[in-house]
């Protein structure tokens, strides 16, 4: 399949002036499953904007416990501390779901950023929307059930995605959500029960997604909401 940079959305919004001059300077990149596109702490060289690859952010503690604190898909880019002020972030960025993304680099970007006054605001739009998923799901991990939790982590992931397929090891799920991997199996096994998915082997299909939606508490609507209210406008 052939991959232009208007296949993310974050892109697609820009100016065409300002797609003349970023374009050539885009490189296409195919991004396999678990794949580091940074480590925290790491300066970061390279901004990226996914087309049909999933990026998960992910928070580690000294004990090396984990969890997900937001994901990036086809709707927007990797990397927003380049133009937030900040050279590295305290997260990891790993690919969730391969495919590809385009590159760029940080000095580049910044400088458009910084002397584009409409980028700008496209750009301060998306990173509030990326606020509003961290806030979601730092409130869903603390007061909703796993069941629940990997619900929402189901919707956020396939609104990302072309397809009803995720391919997704245990091992990362459970690192996502925080929790052990038996607890994902327990809770990936209630909704393959109902019908709402089928999982095997890390390959989870979704089979209704009305019903998963029902299964799912309000953060996933929430965050969704915000989401599309901003890039709408």
């Amino acid at each position: 399949m052939d991959h232009i940079p208007l296949q993310n959305h974050l892109l697609a919004t820009l100016p065409a002036r300002t797609r003349d001059r970023l374009f050539p300077h885009l490189t296409l990149e195919s991004v396999p499953l678990g794949k580091v596109l940074y480590e925290p702490g790491q300066v970061l060289s390279e901004v990226y904007f996914p087309v049909d690859s999933i990026v998960c952010l992910l928070y580690e503690m000294e004990n090396g416990a984990s969890a997900e604190i937001s994901l990036v898909g086809n709707e927007g880019l990797v990397g927003i501390a380049v133009f937030m002020g900040g050279e590295s972030t305290p997260s990891q960025a790993i690919v969730q779901n391969a495919g590809h993304a385009y590159r760029i680099s940080a000095p580049l970007f910044r400088s458009e950023f910084d002397n584009n006054s409409e980028m700008r605001m496209q750009m301060l739009r998306y990173t509030q929307s990326v606020i509003t998923q961290m806030a979601q799901t730092a409130f869903c991990n603390r007061h909703h059930t796993v069941d629940q939790q990997l619900c929402r982590w189901l919707l956020l992931t396939q609104d990302r995605l072309s397809g009803n397929r995720l391919t997704m090891t245990q091992e990362l799920m459970a690192n996502m959500l925080g929790v052990r991997r038996e607890g994902v199996n327990e809770a990936a096994g209630k909704l393959q029960k109902m019908g709402v998915i089928e999982y095997h082997r890390g390959e989870i299909r979704v089979l209704d997604r009305p019903e998963l939606e029902k299964q799912c508490c309000e953060c996933y609507a929430v965050a969704k909401h915000d989401s599309d209210r901003l890039q709408s406008c």
